[in-house]
């Protein structure tokens, strides 16, 4: 964790090609930013490439994995506001 208060975080991740996440959701929204390599981020089950430079916002409660082609490092800025309830 790079950086942390009440309004958010912002975390460094590192995954070696066999590494990521299953599915999950989180109760906040969050931008991903690719920084090295390239990953599946796979969001409400549409998949998007991620690369170095890229970003894609995760909106709140949204189911998402995370499945690396290379080795892939990322930053995840957590927005800690909730989302309004659908």
């Amino acid at each position: 964790m790079l950086a942390k208060n009440a309004g958010g975080s912002v975390t460094l991740f590192a995954f070696d090609a066999s590494e990521g996440l299953s599915e999950h959701t989180a109760p906040f929204d969050a931008l991903v930013i690719g920084v090295e390599g390239r990953a599946t981020v796979t969001l409400a089950g549409v998949a998007h490439a991620v690369g170095e430079g890229d970003a894609l916002l995760m909106p709140a409660r949204t189911p998402h994995a995370i499945e690396p082609e290379t080795r892939f490092k990322m930053l995840l800025v957590m927005l800690k506001q909730p989302a309004p309830a659908a």
